[in-house]
């Protein structure tokens, strides 16, 4: 039987400031499917807008994303739509592997879109964060497990989604999901999900994170909770029965912890 095409992408995007202050294009690489849009956006950041040519992942295929902040500069980096994890091979993995460098008065705002799983998906994926003593940093993380509109069940996923931020090489969050065979029967229950179709997983790194505990808290539904970490690390985790509903919780939480903006792409 002959190979099946396989994806594989890759890319490497740097910023740095610029002689008035402002985030500057230093250096910027993309390889297969892997795009890096940069759209204007008429303030002293970068926006850039990750693009999948391929259209989504399945088993056997490679993407990989690594991006550097320098010192004092802010980039956001976010999907141009929600990633899909399609139907795999029995026996082939879809592997994403994210790495992010945040210097010393830098920021990343980390903030893809949904991240869909169809029935009979495989995937690990994985994002490292390293930051420096005073950087800051923002993301969010959302899966959704099948489409609630198309009614779709997921009975057979394997997936393993790991999170590791650093702080001057010492960890600062670890955080992983591990879900295996009938994603349906393991979501119905109350310690894990509560029969919850999507989940996000916000986190928030800098000196205001102390501050922003109780007006996140207010802002979130009775299906999300958030709690403020040693070192100034704000998390919080939302449930809810679709993508259109956890999305209405996740997008106020965001503007609040971004000084009230959003990446362009997410209110088309």
């Amino acid at each position: 039987m002959p190979l099946q095409p396989r994806t594989r992408g890759a890319g490497s995007i740097a910023v740095r400031v610029g002689a008035r202050g402002e985030t500057r294009l230093a250096n910027l690489r993309q390889s297969g499917a892997m795009k890096l849009v940069l759209p204007r956006v008429f303030r002293p950041d970068i926006e850039a807008v990750i693009v999948n040519t391929a259209g989504g992942v399945t088993g056997g295929d490679r993407l990989q994303l690594e991006a550097v902040a320098g010192a004092g500069a802010c980039l956001t980096l976010s999907t141009q739509a929600a990633e899909r994890i399609y139907r795999a091979q029995p026996g082939e993995v879809g592997c994403v592997d994210t790495r992010l460098e945040v210097a010393a008065g830098a920021r990343i705002n980390w903030l893809p879109q949904e991240t869909i799983l169809f029935d009979h998906a495989a995937l690990n994926r994985r994002l490292t964060v390293d930051l420096a003593a005073d950087a800051g940093f923002l993301m969010v993380e959302t899966l959704v497990f099948g489409r609630a509109a198309m009614g779709e069940v997921l009975h057979e996923v394997h997936l393993r989604d790991r999170i590791r931020i650093n702080r001057e090489g010492a960890p600062l969050y670890l955080d992983g999901i591990a879900l295996e065979g009938d994603v349906q029967r393991h979501l119905a229950r109350p310690a894990i999900a509560g029969g919850a179709g999507a989940v996000a997983t916000l986190v928030f790194v800098g000196v205001e994170a102390e501050a922003q505990l109780r007006p996140l808290r207010a802002l979130l539904p009775e299906t999300a909770a958030a709690s403020l970490l040693p070192g100034g690390v704000l998390v919080a985790r939302l449930l809810a029965s679709d993508s259109f509903e956890l999305r209405r919780a996740v997008i106020p939480a965001l503007m609040l912890l971004n000084d009230g903006h959003l990446p362009l792409n997410w209110r088309l």
